[in-house]
């Protein structure tokens, strides 16, 4: 099947964002949590555990979706042993490396116990909103003021999640290691797809999306793997037994799963950011989604297992970024009707003069 001259609305990337990330939220916290909410075999699964069965699944899901959608022909191709491969260029093989960071980084951070998981995303989410307008400086996108109105006001959604003292003292150093390394791949991928892609041109936005899905959760797959073989300590044995032992307990489906569900949130989120407008739109309406998910899983959490709601100041937050989204949609749809109305006055008046 032939790629699309005119891709689908922004939108419609967002809401499958959405739709992957409540469950894939839900299922890691449910498998990590310490609190017993399902029966797990041998004590919860730990996120080194779960990374190795959760990658597998989300490089078959990209095989069968790229091979479904014929979109796997939309890649570049080097001549290797006299046969024409598809194969990722320089940029987008740094960019898939980044991107197999960020995979590594957020299923991790939903694994710490004792942190909010709407404090976690909203630290993640935030970061990278705050960085989207400093990429747009760097390279030269103009911003437009709905854009910058949607920022600031997920921006206060961040700031109203940490001013809740529940969420304030509960941090674990790893788990900071964690989302710095999230923002750096962010920072560093973002930079590169708006100066290689962000295209008016489809083709040249899913060249980049296909090469760049080729790297990311092969990689860190194949990192993965070696770091089993040769890791020791808990590190190791945690590696090694989501390569193995995982699937002798009751919830290996899950795992595979949070995989599915990880490679999803991928796709829509990269569809997302490839949009041909400036960081500072595209940003907000990716995170948006996710902070809405995350809120909606904690929600089902604590609904069906008891955990913790969220906060006032989480509430307030989500509510803010439902806000955010209007300033971003409203505008947009205003300027789409103007222009609708323009081409349909535009042959009356033609006939008048004539």
């Amino acid at each position: 099947m032939n790629a699309p001259r005119n891709p689908p609305s922004i939108w419609w990337w967002a809401f499958g964002y959405f739709a992957c990330y409540v469950p894939y939220t839900a299922l890691t916290k449910l498998l990590s949590s310490s609190k017993g909410l399902i029966d797990t075999g041998v004590g919860p699964v730990g996120g080194l555990e779960l990374l190795p069965p959760a990658l597998m699944a989300a490089v078959a899901t990209l095989i069968v979706f790229l091979v479904s959608t014929g979109w796997w022909r939309k890649a570049g191709r080097r001549r290797v042993l006299g046969r024409d491969l598809p194969m990722p260029g320089p940029l987008t093989l740094v960019s898939g490396l980044c991107s197999a960071g960020i995979i590594a980084t957020t299923t991790l951070a939903y694994t710490f116990t004792g942190v909010s998981i709407v404090l976690v995303v909203l630290l993640m989410k935030g970061g990278v909103l705050v960085i989207a307008p400093i990429i747009d400086v760097i390279t030269r996108r103009h911003v437009r003021w709905f854009s910058w109105v949607a920022l600031a006001l997920s921006i206060a959604s961040l700031l109203l999640a940490l001013r809740s003292g529940e969420s304030n003292v509960h941090m674990p150093l790893l788990c900071a290691v964690d989302i710095v390394l999230y923002l750096g791949c962010y920072f560093t991928r973002l930079v590169l797809m708006s100066r290689k892609a962000k295209s008016t041109d489809p083709d040249t936005n899913l060249r980049y999306f296909v090469e760049e899905g080729m790297v990311s959760a092969p990689a860190l797959l194949v990192a993965l793997g070696v770091t089993a073989l040769v890791a020791g300590g808990q590190v190791g044995h945690e590696l090694r037994a989501g390569f193995t032992t995982f699937y002798d307990r009751p919830v290996w489906l899950h795992g595979l799963a949070v995989g599915v569900l990880s490679q999803g949130t991928g796709i829509f989120g990269g569809l997302i950011f490839l949009d041909q407008r400036e960081n500072t739109f595209c940003v907000p309406v990716n995170r948006a989604s996710s902070v809405l998910a995350v809120v909606i899983a904690s929600l089902v959490l604590a609904l069906w297992f008891g955990t913790a709601y969220p906060n006032d100041e989480e509430w307030y937050g989500a509510a803010l970024i439902v806000v955010a989204i209007g300033f971003l949609t409203i505008p947009s749809a205003l300027v789409k009707r103007r222009t609708a109305r323009r081409a349909a006055e535009l042959p009356v008046a033609t006939a008048r003069r004539s």
